[in-house]
């Protein structure tokens, strides 16, 4: 249970944009050990309330409370970097050297020398991320903190952040890592904050309930506000004082009952849409770039209606299986066998290419006028609508979208062209979770054939019947199940006798005690010590290993005995790090610390 104490206040706050109000008079706190999720629809201000608790950007009014001497940790939605810096360049220097290299290796940064101008989506949000943990902040800002990492970052991000004694207040879509991280959710409606104290499941039965009794007051306000209209009308020139008491009330009575639930049920209703049987057939494809095998020999028959998973970690060639599937690139060997009544409709990572002075409504039009859509004929202001565009924001210019309303926005022109072959890349980023919502429930009855390939494990199992998994050597699995039965099938299979070993052990003791401030105790500070002895000493063989295995001068005997020997270690590094960490932080957060001021 979070304490009582206070890390940051927050009072009238009031953000606007030009003429448009972006919120109007917020107030909450941020107490110590608090792990808050932030919940809003895109284009309400999430990005920018962070901007501005983190101290980057200023407001109209109210006020921001700090405690004393509070170190604040922020990471942006997009983090940006001098593209010629070296990886150790932004990382190093910055704070305790040890403890940085620990971050470093929990997050797979190992080559220094890289320059940023090179480095994937993926690796950025990593170093980003590197860069705000070393600092050792005692409030973590994070904004889509999951964002184009793999799903073995995001699980230990997710394991680091629901062990930490931080303070925490984040930004989301990630639904799976909102529920086991997050000890309280910040809903953020109409400039009004809610608070619920627990996690999001509980949040979203919680929320069902406000919505239900708002909709039922209105509902009263309405049966009353008919008795009321009739007296105002029958008693025009009343001036007793009761009769001014019920004029007052029936106006705030009138303002009950002309509400709207704010809340747009927009459903999706896919047509049908015809495909033949043919839909594609992979033979013997290969396709590598340089020693990096994607492909090696892979074959396979897509079925019709089939909707298909793609998973594996960054860099294990999920969107270059893609490219090779739509003909943007042609593989080494083997071919694709399209069907001739597919018609792909591709929701890519990069977006789409805009002029920033083009309107939104524009974007669909020069695409057509009119769609068929279920049982109707929609026109492009209609189908803006399903995306929630209201009118008046569909004749803006796309400059003046956030992020995920030009997610949003990408997402329609794709579905505008009426695809019967949905291939997703990544849809899921920087979209809010109402819009999520919205595109689950139309691709579960969505009649034609799907691929995704996404780290949202929450939308996978929703979505997919089957999984292709990426190893990044060339081979690919086929399991037949939805995220959470892959996951739970791997843990059951036999494990290195290092991993058993830590398998076994009790629950982490930081865990039990992550809530408790407390000084380290004289075994946790020898263990501290010899853990730093133990990583200093691993570190050094995984490099020998990798400078063997690269050298192309070892014997087959010892390639063999070095490959199994390395994964062994890496997950024993990995485990004293992580414990590392934690002593660290208990270490850190140790230090008398000051009040609010």
């Amino acid at each position: 249970m979070a304490t009582q104490n206070p890390q940051m206040e927050v009072m009238g706050l009031t953000k606007r944009i030009g003429d448009r109000t972006l919120f109007h008079d917020l107030t909450f706190t941020i107490n110590e050990r608090e792990r808050v999720g932030l919940i809003a629809k895109n284009g309400t201000g999430k990005s920018t309330l962070l901007r501005i608790l983190a101290d980057e950007e200023g407001y109209e009014a109210g006020s921001i409370v700090c405690r004393r001497d509070l170190k604040v940790g922020y990471l942006p939605q997009a983090p940006a970097f001098d593209p010629e810096q070296t990886v150790g360049e932004a990382c190093l220097g910055h704070a305790d050297e040890l403890r940085t290299r620990q971050i470093l290796t929990q997050l797979r940064i190992t080559d220094m020398t890289q320059q940023m101008k090179h480095l994937s989506g993926g690796m950025l949000k990593r170093i980003a991320l590197a860069r705000v943990l070393e600092k050792d902040p005692d409030l973590l800002i994070l904004d889509e903190p999951t964002n184009h990492l793999d799903v073995e970052m995001i699980e230990w991000l997710e394991t680091y952040l629901s062990r930490t004694t931080k303070s925490l207040l984040m930004v989301t879509h990630d639904r799976y890592f909102l529920d086991r991280v997050c000890s309280s959710i910040m809903e953020m409606d109409d400039s009004t904050i809610y608070t619920y104290e627990g996690n999001y499941s509980y949040y979203l039965q919680r929320r069902q309930e406000r919505m239900q009794q708002r909709a039922q007051a209105i509902e009263r306000a309405n049966n009353l506000y008919r008795t009321e209209l009739e007296w105002m009308r029958r008693m025009p020139q009343a001036r007793g004082h009761k009769a001014r008491y019920r004029e007052e009330a029936f106006y705030e009575l009138e303002r009950i009952a002309k509400q709207r639930i704010a809340e747009q049920n927009v459903r999706l209703t896919a047509g049908k849409t015809y495909i033949g049987s043919k839909i594609f057939e992979a033979k013997d494809v290969s396709h590598a770039f340089g020693d990096n095998v994607i492909l090696k020999h892979f074959s396979y028959t897509f079925s019709r209606f089939e909707k298909m998973g793609i998973v594996g970690s960054n860099g294990t060639g999920k969107t270059t299986f893609l490219r090779l599937l739509l003909g943007e690139l042609q593989p080494d060997e083997g071919c694709f066998d399209i069907g001739t009544t597919v018609r792909f409709g591709y929701y890519s990572q990069q977006g789409m290419t805009l002029r920033h002075d083009e309107r939104v409504i524009d974007v669909i039009r020069d695409i057509a006028e009119y769609v068929d859509w279920g049982n109707s004929r929609l026109s492009a202001s209609q189908l803006l609508q399903h995306f929630l565009f209201e009118p008046e924001q569909q004749y803006a210019p796309v400059r003046k979208l956030s992020g995920g309303e030009l997610r949003r926005l990408h997402l329609c022109s794709v579905l505008m062209r009426s695809p019967n072959f949905l291939i997703l890349d990544e849809p899921t980023n920087d979209l809010d979770i109402v819009t999520l919502q919205i595109l689950e429930e139309y691709l579960q009855q969505f009649h034609g054939c799907l691929i995704v390939v996404s780290h949202d494990r929450y939308f996978m199992d929703k979505i997919v019947d089957h999984l292709l998994v990426f190893d990044g050597q060339g081979a690919v699995r086929d399991f037949p199940g939805n995220y959470t039965q892959y996951r739970e099938w791997k843990r059951l299979q036999p494990k290195p006798a290092a991993e058993e070993k830590t398998a076994s052990a009790p629950a982490s003791a930081s865990m039990r005690n992550a809530n408790r401030k407390r000084r380290l105790t004289f075994n946790e500070r020898r263990e501290m010590e010899q853990l730093e002895t133990d990583i200093e000493r691993l570190e050094a063989e995984q490099k020998d290993i990798e400078r063997v295995l690269s050298s192309g001068t070892a014997s087959v005997a010892d390639i063999t005995t070095l490959s199994k020997r390395l994964p062994v270690l890496t997950q024993e590094l990995d485990e004293k790090s992580m414990r590392w960490l934690e002593l660290s932080e208990i270490e850190s957060s140790s230090n008398p610390q000051s009040s609010p001021s």
